[in-house]
């Protein structure tokens, strides 16, 4: 069993903490915090009012001390891999590999609006899902405006693509999302388990996506392109390929003998962060910077501040509306709670309160958890961190976005995505078994 150090049972309450007071502050420092990463004012890291807030929760007594530093521990393996996972994408950026991944794109579009959406469909779910959904978002997206720029047709559908994509796509591996990783250690399955659990789920999700994709945006993909620029062939980036390669294969053999996938993500990262020291490309002080640890703080303030929302009556108000068990029905009642919760406060305070309540009914239930956690996060901006994410690169490169066109597919989207995944995770159930 991975991660066995991780423990996602619910904490007792305490009862000389439980008290109105506590409750509504907790819930106060909750909005704050998401307010602020939301909106971002003066693109200040998101940790400038999570740290305090997590510190405040402490001091007033809206969650204990002990608390505190158990939802930490908790949190600490699962952010060290993410860490380790942000810093192997940012050194395949560094080796080429994004730039290779846009001449390829426009290889294979050959200037046809239709064809570039199902590159980017098939580019943005295998970066997704091997790199993380930090990659699509941060270092793909760029990549893709810039194929479409030089393709001559419309950016908006490969650029809602990518954000959906990020989402969505990061359903396969414990490593494509912070969502699965905490998933993966409450779940009690192997890196392999988890992998053939959700490949039908995501490629069913996947495949919903795309075809409601080409519906919405069928002016779009029909209009003649621009005039096409000349495709510059990049070198192949063959050590980052070859070194992906290995460190997905770590991932299994971690798995097998028992030891934590942060270990293989952690050499794979070493690896090419080295060898852009050596060859003059990079500093260790830039592998610092990639594991973006402001962010990594964030993360780990926001577990706290959602640990005393959850001590102070969350939980026992969750755990009545959740389902028990695995059928199809609960499968799907399981899912939408989640993805409900994911719109309200963010993808990742959703797991984080929803994992302990629903892993005594075993791993489908969990994995319906991810499902909306995952899938739900494209109705609204606020859902993910990646959405905000992307939001922000999107428009610091010119392309403003419609609030209400992100809406409307979002609600054209989701439902039917999570509806296929649901039913392909059901199915999953009963083939692969757990």
């Amino acid at each position: 069993m991975p991660w066995t150090g991780i423990s996602c049972s619910t904490p007792p309450e305490d009862p000389a903490l439980f008290s109105p007071f506590a409750e509504i502050l907790s819930v106060v420092l909750l909005a704050a915090v998401l307010g602020w990463a939301v909106r971002r004012p003066f693109r200040l890291p998101e940790a400038v009012v999570a740290v305090p807030a997590a510190g405040l929760a402490v001091v007033t007594g809206a969650i204990s001390p002990a608390h505190a530093l158990e939802e930490i521990e908790r949190l600490a393996p699962v952010v060290g891999f993410l860490a380790a996972v942000l810093v192997l994408a940012h050194f395949c950026d560094v080796e080429g590999l994004f730039r290779a991944c846009g001449a390829w794109l426009a290889r294979g579009a050959a200037g046809r609006p239709g064809r570039l959406l199902t590159a980017v469909f098939g580019l943005a779910s295998v970066v997704t899902a091997v790199l993380s959904l930090d990659a699509t978002v941060v270092l793909l997206t760029p990549v893709v405006l810039a194929t479409a720029a030089g393709s001559g047709v419309r950016a908006r559908p490969h650029l809602y693509a990518c954000a959906h994509l990020s989402n969505t796509a990061s359903l396969l591996l414990p490593v494509s999302n912070l969502t699965n990783l905490l998933a993966f250690a409450a779940s009690g399955l192997s890196f392999t388990r988890f992998a053939a659990l959700m490949a039908l789920p995501w490629l069913a999700a996947i495949s919903a996506e795309y075809l409601l994709f080409r519906r919405f945006f069928a002016r779009d993909l029909a209009l003649a392109p621009a005039a096409e620029e000349a495709v510059k062939t990049p070198e192949r980036p063959i050590f980052a390929l070859v070194t992906v390669a290995c460190t997905l294969a770590g991932f299994v053999v971690a798995s097998a003998l028992g030891l934590e996938p942060a270990w293989a993500a952690a050499a794979g990262a070493l690896v090419l962060a080295a060898r852009a020291c050596l060859r003059g490309h990079a500093t260790p002080l830039t592998a610092v910077r990639a594991s973006a640890p402001a962010f990594l703080a964030f993360v780990l303030a926001l577990g706290v501040v959602v640990r005393a929302v959850v001590d102070n009556g969350l939980a026992g108000a969750l755990g009545h509306a959740l389902p028990d068990g695995s059928g199809l029905p609960a499968l799907l009642g399981i899912a939408a709670l989640a993805a409900v919760l994911a719109n309200l406060i963010n993808n990742l305070p959703a797991v984080l309160v929803l994992l302990p309540l629903a892993a005594p009914s075993g791993a489908g239930a969990v994995l319906a958890v991810l499902l909306g956690v995952n899938i739900g996060p494209n109705l609204t901006y606020a859902g993910s961190l990646a959405t905000l994410l992307w939001r922000r690169i999107v428009q610091r490169h010119g392309h403003p976005v419609d609030v209400r066109e992100f809406t409307r597919l979002g609600l054209l989207t989701v439902p039917s995505a999570l509806l296929a995944a649901v039913a392909a995770l059901w199915v999953s159930l009963q083939v692969v078994g757990v």
